[in-house]
């Protein structure tokens, strides 16, 4: 926050620049906000995000050079403070599961009205988060479909290239209890081999 203007400090992230001059609109006027930076891609975002240290970063997925995901993971690297929120048209199990576990403080449609930008950017900024209706509905979905903890130590040791004799010896477990707890991950991930329950447990952010 500018501390001589007491405004929010916002950068939007997006490929299109229709968009972004949208976004830009939906903002002006808006007294305690100040858009201050724009990008094209998550290259550009990281290069802006240190230029002009905003506190809320409104993000695409799906942009050239470095996505949204990968821009998301180093920006919270190297500045912790800042407070991204996904803006985008995507809102499938793998989208989110990814943005999420790059640690976003809300994940947004982009057919949010301009009331409810304004109050996730606030939200966001005070350290809270914000999620779209169905996005909150698939959240729920995967924490309910997800792995338990000693499944996911098996999907570790899967990934690894390791087989089943040799996961009961390092769990201390048996192989029965081995093939167990991949039958069960298998039916939670909706695979049914172990390459595309290591791929999807990926995707999701579970390893």
């Amino acid at each position: 926050m500018s501390e001589q203007s007491g405004q929010l400090r916002l950068m939007i992230v997006d490929d299109h620049p229709v968009v972004r001059d949208g976004l830009r609109g939906m903002f002006a006027g808006v007294s305690d906000i100040e858009v201050v930076a724009e990008a094209g891609d998550g290259l550009e975002a990281l290069a802006q995000a240190r230029a002009c240290r905003p506190d809320v970063v409104l993000m695409d997925l799906r942009m050239p050079n470095l996505d949204g995901v990968g821009a998301i993971v180093r920006l919270r690297e190297n500045h912790p403070d800042i407070r991204v929120i996904v803006l985008t048209t995507y809102d499938t199990d793998s989208h989110i599961a990814r943005a999420m576990a790059a640690g976003v403080s809300g994940y947004l449609l982009k057919d949010a009205p301009r009331e409810e930008l304004h109050r996730a950017v606030r939200t966001a900024a005070r350290g809270g988060a914000v999620l779209a209706p169905s996005v909150a509905a698939a959240l729920i979905n995967l924490e309910r479909a997800a792995p338990s903890g000693r499944e996911k130590e098996v999907l570790r040791l899967v990934a690894k290239g390791l087989a089943n004799k040799e996961i009961a010896r390092c769990l201390l477990i048996s192989e029965t209890t081995v093939k167990t707890h991949l039958k069960h991950v298998f039916a939670k991930l909706g695979v049914d081999t172990r390459a595309a329950a290591v791929a999807v447990s990926l995707e999701r952010g579970l390893l």
